[in-house]
């Protein structure tokens, strides 16, 4: 069919494409000035061309569950109490495709759709659980990185990529306008990556942090705690940091071939000028920083996020540095579909209304954001207590229930390295007001301990009834996966009355 003959709808009703990354940290891309990215990016760095880049924009939540339960319900992780990966939405729970479906939307979500109660292991579930027991073992192993010389590591994304391509093709030819949600296991670890991305990469433009080496003493207790569980508590030797980050960079050039072919897609449909494209991420990836892998944190490569927002009536070269978050997705997306939430939220289980503030205004013009702020939270495994971040302005604040804050300048120091909590209790008290005008802190880590112990000790009773409580334990708490026998540490009776000692402060 020729190009001009192809179906097109009128900016009056948009398609959507949401392309929805996994693991990516924000800063790392050839638009963002990744020095080690630079032209390696040219799908996505191509959507910034076209759009509008939120060089600020942050996660809801750290880990993978909760922070897609929140982006899909309009509401905070607290609110319908996802505090883990395992713990994420019931079935029935209204979600962002429902209220697009009543608004005459063809909504297709493809790839992992990491969101929905009960999908992780049960290392997922009592590490949450026991996390304020405040056991210090690991519960996790990260397998060295690998290059392959095959697409091993990608064959699971391209399939899923077609099936959204080939869905756009179908959705293209209905009257009806479609949204379509893509995620991909890129850029999520295990590090793997093929040898053809892998030269791609100029060795000698890779960043490396300038913390590498042995694990400082004046760790804050939260982070200390943090690094054992992760198995990080050794340090990373500066060839390990920098094969990490080699390998990570080389996922990210891979995953912008993926994000190429949707675009191609949508310009071989014709459907490109009014398609709004929003690519995005869950969450963020430590690769090395801080002697870190994987996320749970509130550090700049955990909770950093990309967020590019192109299509019909969007400014185009344009650059947004106030604060967002993910939350702030859902009302962007009813405006995209020139729709209210108000007019889908007709039965008890949808909220009265959803958080977030619209894109929208930012998107079409220079109008200040009403909220200057983002928010982030956290409450489950591999953090001994509940964690929030508010980022406003040049400052991040990190308040945790029962240990000090930190604050970070991170216009002076991006790679945070300097707490200056006690140096500015000007700046500590500002932030502190804004979240305690905002959020309940004590009444959400107290809600979530309270889950935590309850489950735990319901799952306790039942395997000490059938006579693998210790058993599971050890391996839990010996990393869980990727073991070897001689991997796995006995569950030792002071482990037990560490976690006697938790349940009776409950």
């Amino acid at each position: 069919m020729p190009r001009a003959d192809r179906p097109r709808f009128d900016a009056d009703r948009p398609n959507i494409v949401h392309f929805h990354a996994e693991s990516l940290d924000g800063r790392k891309l050839g638009c963002m000035g990744e020095p080690a990215l630079q032209g390696l990016t040219p799908n996505i760095d191509s959507l910034a061309e076209d759009g509008v880049l939120f060089t600020n924009a942050y996660t809801v939540c750290p880990v993978c569950n909760p922070s897609r339960a929140s982006m899909f319900t309009g509401k905070y992780p607290h609110f319908r109490d996802c505090w883990n990966n395992h713990e994420g939405l019931r079935e029935g729970t209204p979600m962002l495709h429902d209220a697009l479906s009543g608004a005459g939307y063809q909504t297709s979500m493809i790839g992992p759709l990491d969101y929905a109660w009960g999908m992780h292991s049960i290392r997922d579930q009592v590490g949450s659980w026991t996390r304020s027991a405040g056991i210090h073992r690991p519960i996790s192993r990260t397998p060295l990185p690998e290059v392959t010389k095959d697409d091993s590591p990608y064959r699971r994304d391209w399939d899923w990529t077609w099936q959204a391509c080939n869905w756009m093709q179908a959705a293209s030819r209905q009257q009806s306008p479609f949204y379509c949600y893509l995620t991909t296991g890129l850029v999520h670890p295990a590090f793997r990556a093929a040898q053809w991305h892998m030269d791609m990469i100029d060795p000698g433009a890779i960043v490396l942090p300038p913390d590498i080496g042995s694990v400082r003493d004046d760790d804050h207790p939260v982070t200390r705690y943090t690094r054992i569980a992760k198995n990080c508590d050794k340090g990373l030797s500066e060839a390990m940091v920098r094969r990490i980050r080699h390998v990570y960079y080389a996922m990210i050039v891979a995953l912008d071939e993926v994000v190429g072919q949707v675009l191609n897609t949508l310009d071989d449909l014709g459907l490109r000028e009014s398609t709004y494209v929003v690519f995005s991420s869950d969450h963020g990836e430590m690769a090395g920083e801080h002697g870190q892998i994987l996320k749970r944190t509130m550090y700049e490569p955990s909770s950093h996020i990309p967020l590019i927002v192109s299509g019909p009536d969007v400014r185009r070269g344009a650059a947004v540095g106030t604060p967002v978050s993910l939350i702030d997705l859902y009302p962007t997306f009813m405006d995209m579909a020139r729709t209210r939430y108000e007019d889908h939220a007709n039965g008890p289980a949808w909220p009265e209304s959803i958080e977030g503030e619209s894109l929208m205004p930012q998107l079409i013009s220079d109008a200040p954001r009403e909220r200057d702020w983002a928010f982030c939270e956290y409450n489950g495994d591999r953090v001994i207590t509940g964690t929030y971040m508010l980022r406003r302005d040049r400052w991040k604040h990190v308040s945790y229930v029962g240990y000090e804050p930190q604050l970070y300048d991170l216009a002076a120091d991006p790679w945070e390295l300097h707490d200056v909590a006690k140096e500015r209790p000007d700046v500590v008290a500002e932030m502190e007001g804004i979240l305690a005008a905002n959020f309940d802190r004590e009444a959400i880590d107290a809600r979530a301990k309270a889950y935590d112990r309850a489950n735990f000790t319901a799952w306790r009773e039942k395997t000490l009834a059938d006579g693998t409580y210790r058993d599971t334990m050890a391996r839990i708490y010996s990393g869980f996966d990727r073991q070897c026998i001689e991997d796995i540490r006995p569950w030792t009776d002071e482990d037990e009355a560490q976690i006697e000692a938790w349940l009776c402060e409950g």
